[in-house]
């Protein structure tokens, strides 16, 4: 009987317990947003039931309670598929999803069979089909009325029509409808209207004044006065005047927030922007006493980085993505209220930049750690075999993370000088510049002309041929890319019909959520990499993506499938990869997306610390496509400063061929200005008006790509990654490598890294042999398809020497926690939950036989959360010491969740430090000692989390031993 059994039949044995325990549970699945609108009443006689109604797609759930103290599953050790009219026994215990296949929208009913209260079942029925016959017309009697037609992957072509009852009406009113199948339950169609004091357009296109104000009224929406999550709270309301993430996303995300914000949100809401900025910022809980080497002012004011891969901070690391929505913020807040916010964002950035250089920066290649900024799903965008070893991630070094860093340091060493903090300001410049130069060094590719999404985790470090949209365009805008640097990007970077995908190239046997698709909020990004490159050809896809995926679905989705622009590819042969997965309207970094499409991208209209720029981007084909019936457009109504903006740009003639037009003129009030309008120069009302001119051919390279969605075609997929199934070193110092292909077809050919560096190529799978191998060299391999190029990730590493294993039973370690037996599920001794903050643990009397470097690691196992869940993810400080008590090395070492099997869980390897250690010095031994540092439940925000790390701080694990591994 599997853990807990025993526990729930004895819970089950009464009908109080039982209504104790059902009562209250819902059906939960928050990749589709049912949350808790589902209660499982009770209908008499041990019987529970919800009705749901389901659209098409493959639906992860579970039962669980509001707060999620407790959940019902199936199997606690895998994901089961439900088949309808089917009974599934359930044991009341935490888990993976359920998951039931979905194919035409109808009403399911979920039912809990509890009548033999040792033995609940759930079943899952269809009732009903949802009935979508014909409606009334939605747009019968408007006067103004415009179709669009949007031709689709598959031949097909959707229809979309908007109208308003008034054309010329101040504030107009519209209704939009699709031919598109939803992804969500509720009607073909959506109305909403132009609100006082947010922007309008006119263009002479209805569809585009339309998208615009739908923009403008899903940031309304997404505006809230409270928010709530299920794991914060016990799920319920906190008071906030803030940005809440989405439908299906009801609480504040540092990176959502701040990427919307820095698109444009902050530019049309700051005051909202700021309190959503705070509300993501927190400094220690009362009970804490941070360690000796955490830096920063005595409260530890910080940036918040979510939930998330491994228990959260420092496995990812791009909580700085916060400075981006705070620059903007500070450009667009008034001077009484400016004053008081940047003095609070300098101090947390402070905090923040100088505690993640403790625990986050590696000195020798000069990039910080930490997983991709928002890629943050592991089996999505890393190597298969990356969850059960999250370390390797965690010391990995991602570009868009990197440039986030590079952006924070800017921005902190320009409000240090402006609080006259000169030693600040002159460091985080200094650490900018040194920072965007090992960008360049480290992670750009020459032979693929862009830049390296990752490296890989130590051991191996090599940059990888992956590649990711965010990450090139952040490296444009940011400056980090120099002007030959962005047109590469920009010409290489692939583009499938409808944009570009988020990742390069996709992943096999991944469903659709970063892998295989677009986010609009990235392609937003691309825009503006395109337009600061003046690729008119990008521009244009970018354009019509946005317009596009806010058209044909009502709304501004969270993620489309790349190749067809589906809001939900559904694959009935392989059900567990349709998607995306999940997918919100009204996605807050999409709405920002949008509105900075228009605002930032048509007019032109980009905040400055001191005033405003106008550099609009018009290419000629959005001129001839979108304003071909016009020869000017409007932005009424934008409010800066207190003051208001109304721009009018005057367009050339249509022109057939393909570029972008440049700016002729512009004129404030009447006068021409030249350059940057300051605010002092603007009045209470201001009219601008941006002549465009001549036709600039500009850059019009772009790759294009193509493929079938269905098809894992090596057009636009990656190998497997392939694996080293052996490695043995002979007496004559060569190594033999076997390669495993992994299941990759005979189009791929094989190459081979030792220590980060490519030593061979065009290999088959098979036996390689290393004949310049040292005795401490350390491999991977990696496949490439010989048709398209396109490269997997690397092998989980292995190294020639296997290191020296000191097990928690050695005479020489020394804990105050004794040793805990083996069972089934722990099949060796450990040290149980160890790691309260006075805790020990050393290791003593180590000795040396070969002088060289090492890493030095952890054994352990933590399974305080699910690896993609949490904030207690283990954080430590390790320390050698010779003999003499001088330290030889120390610094941060991470120790992720990891899996949790039923039985016999295996133990991984911490973050290693790196260490110089000299054979038989004459100090004598070494000492290994861990000490406390802190994680993400250390900070007051998290107080309310419902997981571990809520009620009390959580840095704890089980140690195994220690391992002392030689690399040089």
């Amino acid at each position: 009987m599997k853990r807990r059994a025993i526990a729930l039949a004895a819970l089950l044995s009464c009908g109080s317990v039982l209504a104790q325990n059902v009562d209250g549970l819902y059906v939960r699945g928050a990749f589709n947003g049912w949350g808790t609108a589902s209660p499982l009443a009770a209908k008499g006689d041990g019987i529970y039931q919800a009705d749901v109604e389901v659209m098409p797609g493959n639906h992860a759930f579970k039962l669980g309670t509001g707060d999620w103290s407790a959940e019902w599953v199936i199997d606690p050790d895998k994901s089961t598929s439900v088949r309808p009219d089917t009974d599934y026994r359930l044991e009341r215990q935490s888990g993976p999803e359920t998951f039931l296949f979905v194919r035409q929208p109808g009403t399911y009913r979920f039912t809990i069979d509890a009548r033999d209260p040792a033995k609940p079942a759930l079943k899952v029925t269809r009732i009903a089909d949802t009935q979508r016959g014909a409606a009334p017309d939605p747009h019968a009697g408007h006067a103004a009325q415009a179709s669009q037609q949007w031709p689709t992957w598959d031949g097909k072509v959707e229809t979309v029509r908007y109208s308003t009852p008034d054309a010329d009406a101040p504030l107009r009113r519209y209704v939009q409808s699709s031919t598109m199948l939803l992804r969500d339950p509720g009607p073909q169609h959506v109305e909403y209207a132009e609100e006082d004091g947010l922007p309008r357009v006119r263009s002479g296109n209805l569809a585009f004044d339309a998208l615009f104000a739908m923009a403008g009224r899903e940031m309304r929406q997404n505006s809230v006065s409270q928010i709530n999550d299920g794991n914060y709270n016990g799920g319920n309301a906190i008071d906030c005047a803030c940005f809440a993430t989405g439908e299906k996303w009801a609480y504040v995300w540092t990176r959502d927030l701040s990427y919307a914000a820095d698109l444009g949100l902050a530019l049309l809401d700051p005051q909202r922007v700021r309190n959503s900025l705070d509300f993501k910022l927190s400094g220690w809980r009362p009970e804490v006493t941070a360690a000796a080497q955490v830096p920063g002012t005595p409260d530890g004011l910080q940036i918040v980085q979510d939930t998330g891969s491994g228990g959260s901070w420092p496995v990812s690391t791009d909580r700085l993505t916060w400075a981006l929505a705070a620059e903007e913020t500070l450009r667009t807040l008034t001077a009484s209220e400016r004053a008081a916010f940047a003095a609070r964002a300098l101090k947390a950035l402070a905090n923040t930049i100088e505690i993640d250089r403790v625990a986050a920066f590696d000195p020798v290649s000069g990039l910080y750690t930490g997983e991709e900024s928002f890629l943050d799903w592991r089996d999505q965008t890393y190597a298969a075999w990356i969850p059960g070893d999250l370390a390797s991630m965690a010391s990995s070094k991602a570009l868009s993370t990197n440039v986030v860093y590079y952006q924070a340091l800017n921005l902190a060493a320009k409000l240090a000088r402006e609080h006259k903090d000169n030693d600040k300001a002159q460091r985080y410049a200094r650490w900018a510049a040194e920072l965007k130069r090992a960008i360049n060094e480290r992670l750009w590719l020459k032979d693929e002309g862009m830049y390296s999404s990752l490296t890989a985790g130590h051991l191996d470090d090599a940059p990888l041929h992956k590649f990711d949209w965010l990450g090139q365009a952040l490296a444009i805008v940011s400056g980090v890319a120099d002007e030959r640097q962005a047109r590469s990007i920009l010409a290489r970077y692939p583009h499938g019909p409808l944009g570009a995908p988020m990742i390069w190239p996709q992943q096999v046997k991944a469903p659709v959520y970063h892998n295989r698709s677009s986010w609009p909020f990235v392609t937003a990004y691309g825009l503006r990499a395109a337009a600061h490159g003046k690729n008119a050809a990008v521009a244009d896809v970018a354009y019509a993506s946005l317009m596009r995926g806010a058209a044909v679905n009502l709304s501004n989705m969270e993620n489309l499938e790349w190749l067809s622009g589906q809001p939900l590819l559904l694959d009935e042969n392989n059900p567990g990869l349709s998607g995306p997965v999940i997918n919100s309207r009204r996605q807050l970094w999409s709405v920002g997306g949008y509105l900075g499409m228009v605002i930032g991208n048509v007019f032109g209209v980009e905040t400055l610390d001191d005033g405003i720029a106008l550099k609009p981007f018009v290419t000629a084909k959005l001129r001839r496509e979108t304003f071909g019936n016009t020869n000017e457009i409007a932005l009424h109504d934008l409010r800066l400063h207190g003051k208001r903006i109304d721009v009018r740009m005057q367009l050339p003639a249509v022109s057939e061929k393909d570029g972008y037009y440049a700016v002729e003129r512009i004129v404030l009030n009447g006068k021409p200005v030249t350059g940057a309008i300051r605010l002092d120069a603007l009045a209470d009302s201001n009219r601008i008006e941006i002549v465009l001119g001549q036709l600039v051919t500009g850059q019009q390279d772009i790759r294009r790509v193509n493929a079938n969605p269905y098809e894992e075609a090596s057009a636009v997929f990656g190998p497997r990654e392939p694996t080293i199934d052996s490695l043995a070193r002979a007496s004559s110092g060569a190594v033999t490598l076997q390669i495993g292909a992994n299941g990759n077809a005979a189009n791929v050919s094989y190459r081979v890294y030792r220590d980060g560096k490519l030593v061979a190529d065009k290999l088959p799978a098979g036996t390689w042999v290393d004949r310049k191998a040292g005795a401490t060299s350390c491999y991977a391999v990696e496949a490439l398809y010989t048709d398209s190029g396109n490269v997997s990730h690397h092998s989980q590493p292995r190294c020639v020497d296997a290191g020296t294993e000191i097990p928690v039973t050695d005479a020489r370690v020394i804990s105050n926690l004794k040793t805990t037996a083996p069972d089934a599920r722990f099949t060796q001794a450990h040290l149980k939950d160890w790691g309260k903050p006075g805790d020990r643990f050393a290791v003593e009397g180590i000795r040396i036989e070969h002088a060289g470097d090492y890493r030095i690691q952890v054994r352990y196992h933590n399974g305080a959360n699910q690896v993609n869940l949490g904030i207690s993810g283990g954080v430590k400080w390790l320390a050698l010491k010779d003999g003499s008590g001088k330290v030889v090395a120390q610094g941060v070492i991470q120790l992720p969740h990891a899996p949790l099997l039923q039985k016999d869980t295996p133990s991984v390897y911490s973050t290693p430090l790196a260490a110089r250690i000299e054979a038989g010095n004459e100090a004598g031994s070494y000492r290994l000692e861990m000490t406390d540092f802190y994680n993400m439940s250390y900070l007051d925000s998290n107080r309310s989390f419902t997981g571990a790390g809520g009620a009390e701080p959580s840095n704890r694990f089980d140690i195994y031993g220690v391992r002392l591994l030689r690399v040089k």
